[in-house]
């Protein structure tokens, strides 16, 4: 049988390198152009393409798989089973359509919810308990197709995105790897989604980056641990970027009331010492762990309180 795999991101590897362990037979695997990386800008493989070439596997890397060029060339392998995996494309119907054992998909949530390009991100912003890996047959929608079995991951305060792609891409891959029988035998079954439990979540912009100090402090923890270690969320301070990469737990660090803090208003600098920076929220304060101002590494709050150019009485934008 001809497998095809499609991915892009470090979270397809894990089902990549499955199959290939496996001995199932991938003819080819497609995956995102290079795209240029650092300030450098040097041109950067994809890492599922660098797994791939590990492999010695021959890559395909269309701008666009809906292009009839693009469908042909890879019509020439002749695939039985397409499996993607954060491919990056919505693939077309004539593509949807080439396999007899169809074209199934590794999806990091607990569909219907959070279909999309950036369902962890949001799973983890929205403050969800639990999320998941979905291995479904693809549709023509949007991660709408029937879906073949699920597993639920928790997502416990410590995690933030990028620990919850290598659980989830993990989880994934054990996933595929218990169905591939199945699939293979063409004995796979599949339920379909209840749509009126769908949701989207859409890829993020600058917007879900800039913090609202008006939001409460679990809201704000939330949102900076869902945008690490990809843009990290950021503040404005004199006029200038000034990233924020972690936060002490709200509960843990004992979020102050009104009362407590005064008349201040949101996003006025507190206090700055060992603990880091302590930010006026909407609901009380939030300790800020780990941050970047422009121009500057990720540091220690604490090492950064230490220079004393932020003081207290600031209020962040």
């Amino acid at each position: 049988m001809n497998i095809v795999f499609m991915g892009t991101p470090e979270f397809a590897v894990p089902s990549l390198d499955m199959l290939i362990a496996e001995g199932y037979n991938v003819v080819g695997v497609v995956t995102q152009p290079d795209k240029p990386q650092g300030r450098k800008k040097v041109l950067t493989p994809t890492p599922v393409k660098a797994a791939a070439e590990r492999h010695g596997l021959p890559v395909f890397q269309p701008v666009k798989l809906r292009a009839p060029e693009a469908v042909a060339r890879l019509a020439e392998w002749q695939p039985d089973l397409i499996v993607t995996a954060a491919f990056g494309q919505i693939l077309p119907k004539a593509v949807l359509d080439m396999p007899v054992r169809g074209c199934v998909n590794v999806h990091g949530s607990l569909l219907p919810k959070y279909r999309g390009g950036a369902p962890i991100q949001r799973s983890i912003i929205n403050g969800e308990p639990v999320t998941g890996v979905t291995l479904m047959f693809m549709a023509e929608g949007l991660d709408t197709g029937d879906m073949i079995s699920r597993v639920e991951v928790p997502i416990t305060d410590e995690e933030t995105s990028g620990s919850m792609f290598v659980k989830l891409s993990e989880a994934g891959a054990k996933l595929l790897q218990e169905e591939m029988p199945r699939l293979v035998a063409g004995e796979t079954t599949a339920v379909p989604q209840d749509e009126a439990e769908a949701s989207y979540a859409r890829n993020l912009t600058r917007d879900d980056e800039k913090m609202d100090w008006n939001r409460t402090s679990r809201e704000l923890f939330n949102q900076i641990r869902g945008l690490v270690p990809f843009s990290g969320a950021f503040t404005m301070w004199d006029e200038q970027v000034f990233k924020v990469w972690a936060a002490a737990n709200p509960e843990q660090a004992g979020v102050l009331t009104s009362s407590d803090v005064g008349q201040a208003e949101p996003g006025t600098v507190l206090q700055l010492g060992k603990n880091g920076i302590e930010v006026r929220t909407g609901d009380g304060s939030l300790w800020l762990t780990e941050v970047q101002p422009a121009g500057k590494k990720v540091m220690q709050a604490a090492d950064f309180a230490r220079g004393g150019t932020l003081k207290p009485g600031t209020v962040l934008k």
